[in-house]
């Protein structure tokens, strides 16, 4: 688990917030370490898992001015089944103190000041080993800075782009690009997290993403897919998928190699994109297309970290 100080500083822009993290878990608890909550005055984003504990975390965070620790037993006492204790970070956030933050990694006092010789010698491993250290010692909360997002461009704002923007925009994990040929064609509400990005010929566009960009090509055209296809096989890019069937992507891989691209690059291109066992609804692609995204995600990360490791 990383600190998302891009989604951080988007949070912030709606004014100070209270970052409310868990740190620590004992038996059975509703989320996982890592889980994270952001409380403003007058609303919350995201869960630490619902509940008393999150309406007393909730209530908490809203009466801070400093950082601050407390473990909760997740017994009769909160009125929950769960059985286990869970220990939370609150760490009040604005613009300001993002700003400050420097990586790779941020070490910060949640009680005390002084940095303990703990916490130095963790830090020290960190840069000459690369051992991960642990998030919470002696007081002090530890996190490595996450890299930035992934760039990811979906190519049509139909049903099916509309699902997985929705699916996808909560997550920071990418930072999206949305592209069609008219604004008319997006819904009057976009999420923040997300930059609509249009042209009468979106496949004018595909010069903009980064070699290193995702792609999800689903427009109302085969036509235009086709040439979305040709053009980010030109261009480069770290992963591609169209949607379609068996037969139309048949005809693209003909075509595509009549473009002058051979089969190497041709199989790159994932058709269908997600798990047609699913189904087919809008919402269902959405969720296995994520559920896909999120498993190439996580283990790129624990390649990344083994690969540290062997190295270090």
């Amino acid at each position: 688990m990383s600190l998302h100080l891009q989604a951080l500083a988007q949070a912030a822009a709606k004014g100070p917030f209270v970052r409310v993290l868990v740190v620590e878990t004992r038996g059975s608890t509703p989320r996982e370490v890592g889980a994270e909550m952001l409380v403003w005055h007058d609303h919350t984003q995201g869960t630490i898992g619902g509940g008393t504990l999150e309406a007393e975390a909730t209530a908490i965070a809203r009466g801070l001015r400093a950082p601050a620790l407390r473990r909760f037993p997740l017994g009769p006492a909160l009125g929950q089944c769960c059985g286990g204790a869970v220990t939370l970070a609150f760490e009040p956030l604005d613009a300001e103190s993002l700003a400050r933050i420097t990586g790779p990694i941020h070490a910060r006092p949640l009680t005390g000041s002084e940095m303990p010789l703990s916490v130095q010698r963790a830090l020290s491993r960190a840069r000459n080993s690369g051992e991960a250290p642990p998030r919470l010692l002696d007081g002090w909360l530890i996190e490595p800075l996450a890299p930035p997002a992934q760039e990811l461009w979906i190519w049509g704002a139909g049903h099916v782009g509309r699902a997985l923007v929705a699916t996808l925009a909560p997550l920071p994990h990418w930072s999206i690009r949305w592209a069609d040929f008219d604004r008319s064609r997006f819904p009057a509400t976009i999420p923040e997290a997300v930059t609509p990005v249009i042209a009468e010929n979106p496949a004018d566009l595909v010069p903009l993403a980064a070699a290193s960009a995702h792609h999800l090509i689903l427009t109302y055209s085969h036509a235009l897919d086709l040439e979305l296809c040709h053009r980010v096989l030109r261009h480069g890019f770290a992963a591609c998928g169209v949607i379609g069937s068996a037969t139309k992507w048949s005809r693209f891989q003909h075509r595509l190699r009549d473009l002058g691209h051979d089969h190497a690059q041709i199989s790159r291109i994932a058709c269908p994109i997600g798990d047609p066992a699913l189904g087919k609804e809008p919402q269902a692609i959405a969720i296995s297309v994520a559920a896909a995204l999120l498993r190439e995600r996580v283990s790129r990360a624990l390649l990344a970290v083994n690969t540290e490791g062997q190295t270090g």
